[in-house]
């Protein structure tokens, strides 16, 4: 692939985040995939001396609701760029005191509360069980807690991000319910973006971007968009720091097991491949199937 047309890193923005200041040397592709088009054109350019590729996850201007977003050509148009760790950005409800709005969270775990989105990209004529135990990367996850701390943020290390469908937020008795199973944040799109990313052998973390309480805060007025828009934007600054900060701490090549979670996943016998569902996977498993 040429040179022009490669990216290391990729930012996902979510809610708020349509573009990635300091790109340098922009370019955009619109990247065909078997899965159907991504989200938007991907904007390739230079930050901070790596190559880098942003795509707005609801298109610029918020033209996708959380269902709508084509998750699978998302991740597999960044895979074909060439990218192997992707940074997600997401506004998300607090569902702890402690959480508080303005705050950072970068969750190690997910609960799926999700019903009608595709989740894997094996489903026809080849399957694959990836371990999901763990998913967001470590490493991703500590370099985006240093680029916080760096900037003076109030970072939390750690927790669970329940994924609703969305688009509605939550009633009251769900909110609840969700505090109850130990919940720490909530949104609506980090599955099954991150199930897919981890498929893909790329590393995966979450940037979540706290804008409100969610409705179980009876001292809070109910969760509005009027109220979020408010914080997001300032969020969105502060996300802005975080991650230029982040891609020049980045590791260039990670080792992790992020990076082969293929290699024992594979159920279907390799006779049982047709020619197509061969060049259909071609990208995803090019690894497994040169050795």
């Amino acid at each position: 692939m040429p040179r022009k047309s490669h990216a290391e890193i990729a930012v996902i923005g979510g809610s708020g985040l349509y573009r990635m200041k300091g790109l340098r040397n922009i370019r955009e592709v619109q990247v065909k995939t078997p899965f159907g088009r991504p989200s938007d054109r991907i904007v390739l350019g230079t930050l901070e001396g790596r190559r880098v590729a942003f795509l707005a996850r609801h298109g610029r201007g918020h033209s996708l609701s959380p269902t709508a977003i084509n998750y699978r050509a998302n991740i597999y148009a960044l895979k074909s760029l060439g990218v192997s760790q992707v940074f997600s950005i997401s506004a998300v409800g607090s569902m702890k005191e402690t959480i508080k709005p303005g705050d950072l969270v970068l969750p190690d775990q997910f609960i799926d509360r999700t019903t009608q989105r595709s989740s894997t990209f094996f489903e026809q004529g080849l399957i694959a069980h990836v371990s999901f135990a763990d998913p967001i990367c470590s490493t991703l996850s500590s370099t985006l807690e240093k680029a916080a701390k760096e900037n003076g943020s109030t970072v939390h290390r750690g927790g669970t991000y329940v994924c609703i469908e969305g688009p509605q937020f939550s009633t009251k008795a769900e909110s609840k319910l969700y505090r109850q199973w130990g919940v720490d944040i909530i949104g609506m799109t980090n599955i099954p973006e991150a199930k897919l990313a981890r498929e893909a052998e790329l590393c995966y973390a979450t940037l979540a971007l706290v804008t409100d309480y969610d409705c179980w805060h009876e001292t809070e007025d109910a969760v509005s968009v009027g109220a979020i828009l408010d914080i997001m934007h300032k969020n969105v600054e502060v996300a802005q720091h975080v991650l230029k900060a982040s891609i020049r701490l980045v590791q260039e090549t990670p080792h992790c097991a992020c990076q082969t979670a293929l290699a024992h996943a594979l159920v279907t016998a390799p006779k049982s491949m047709t020619a197509t569902i061969k060049k259909r996977y071609q990208l995803l498993l090019a690894r497994q199937w040169s050795t």
